[in-house]
């Protein structure tokens, strides 16, 4: 016969666990002996071990005395919870590997692709976490808007004039807005929007809530982008009314 803590040393648990699994209907509670000890026999042995393998299978100790009495079925589908159960912690394995990296935790797949698309060009830290924070708002606010706009940015990564200017953006962060520089940023900008596809000529972007748009317009890196973001409508209004062309002007994003 053996107490409590000989039965829990059996077993490679502590005794304090032995007392869980009384307290929960899965290990009988022997009477004790004249001496007020508990004294376990061969059973309580092998009623532990079994106990204590599936508890570090990972099945829930509520479940225990189902397993115990179940027959195959019952025993298929815990298995099948319990490799549910798995693939859930898989995936927080990797969210969790990813909370150094902004990017990739709250970014859909093909975002990540365009920043890492976008790391070679050299640009600072900051214009990059700019970027980044960008389409985290995009992404979570006009998610279908921003799939498509994010497919037309990827392809002109391979465009220089568009890097030019992504470079330009960069080296201006920290300008003030009065400088005169600004002025020649603005005109090669425009240059470039009237060529690429702006959010405002996509179908999904007429079913985004003016809201909305307003706080994704509202997202500045800086006052010297703010700036040149007036600048780049001036003169794509400009070209507008010199042309007479229909289509709504609108400053580009910096992403």
């Amino acid at each position: 016969m053996l107490t409590i803590g000989q039965l829990a040393r059996q077993a490679g648990v502590s005794a304090k666990a032995v007392r869980v699994y009384h307290a929960k209907g899965l290990l009988p509670e022997p009477e004790r002996d004249a001496s007020g000890y508990r004294r376990y026999d061969a059973q309580a042995v092998i009623d532990l071990a079994r106990i204590v393998t599936l508890a570090q299978a990972g099945v829930p100790l509520a479940r225990i005395p189902q397993v115990l009495d179940a027959d195959e079925t019952a025993i298929e589908q815990i298995d099948a919870e319990l490799r549910d159960r798995i693939r859930q912690l898989q995936r927080r394995r990797v969210r969790l590997r990813d909370l150094d990296r902004p990017d990739r935790l709250c970014l859909p797949p093909e975002a990540v692709a365009f920043m890492e698309r976008l790391r070679p060009i050299g640009l600072s830290e900051r214009h990059e976490n700019a970027i980044r924070d960008g389409w985290i708002l995009a992404c979570a606010l006009a998610p279908d808007v921003s799939s498509a706009i994010l497919a037309s940015r990827t392809a002109l990564l391979d465009d220089p004039e568009y890097v030019a200017v992504l470079r330009d953006y960069d080296e201006a962060i920290d300008w003030s807005p009065d400088d005169p520089r600004l002025e020649a940023i603005a005109v090669t900008a425009a240059a470039l929007a009237r060529r690429m596809p702006l959010p405002s000529d996509l179908p999904d972007f007429r079913k985004v809530p003016r809201q909305v748009v307003e706080l994704l317009s509202g997202h500045r890196g800086s006052p010297a982008w703010k700036r040149l973001d007036q600048l780049v409508t001036q003169r794509l209004s400009e070209a507008k009314n010199a042309t007479s062309e229909p289509n709504e002007a609108a400053a580009p994003d910096r992403s």
